[in-house]
């Protein structure tokens, strides 16, 4: 009895890049990480949201007060703020800023169907006028 060549080398398989040997590849059916993620494991946000969210006692005005870690890194950036830390003031200032426009400053207002249809009809004319050229 002769062996019968693989398939794969009968019709000239070369091993390389992108093409390993037949049998190292995975069978049908087999997955590549049988036991998948671990349950319970978590994504870098929920990790940060859960930390954020955990409690801490700080004193403040002399009495023990509980609030979130963020909370507290807040008050803490507000305080160095205060005392003249020009770079916490500049976070502080930049995330007020994004949470609240500065007064006077407008929102930009959301497209209507009117102005949406005017820069439409705009389009076309461009489009026409631009064809036209070419054909002349």
């Amino acid at each position: 009895m002769s062996e019968t060549p693989k398939p794969a080398e009968a019709e000239g398989y070369k091993v390389g890049f992108g093409k390993p040997p037949v049998h190292t590849r995975f069978q049908p059916g087999q997955l590549g990480n049988p036991a998948g993620r671990p349950k319970g494991a978590r994504n870098l946000a929920s990790v940060l949201e859960q930390e954020l969210n955990a409690p801490v006692t700080i004193i403040e005005n002399g009495q023990r007060k509980t609030v979130t870690k963020l909370e507290a890194a807040i008050k803490q950036l507000v305080k160095m703020g205060l005392s003249g830390d020009l770079r916490a003031l500049q976070q502080l200032l930049a995330l007020y800023r994004m949470l609240r426009p500065i007064e006077g400053e407008e929102a930009p207002e959301a497209p209507t169907r009117e102005t949406d249809a005017q820069v439409l009809q705009g389009i076309l004319k461009r489009m026409q006028r631009d064809a036209g050229g070419d054909d002349a």
